[in-house]
């Protein structure tokens, strides 16, 4: 279990994105965002590094 802080996440859409954004890296990921405290929990067989990259990449600033 991999947890994340993510900064800059406001709304559902952007519950969405980053929920995407880590499933593009591994789709089979389980992903629990909770935007009010910015953290991100994923549970995934993907690199790391690379699911920290994909939310990177969808504009949010990842701790």
């Amino acid at each position: 279990m991999l947890t994340l802080e993510v900064e800059g996440m406001t709304c559902g859409h952007c519950e969405r994105a980053v929920t995407k954004a880590v499933q593009s890296v591994d789709p089979a990921a389980k992903v629990a965002v909770d935007r009010s405290s910015g953290q991100v929990a994923v549970d995934s067989a993907g690199d790391p590094q690379a699911v920290r990259e994909a939310i990177e990449a969808e504009g949010y600033t990842v701790r």
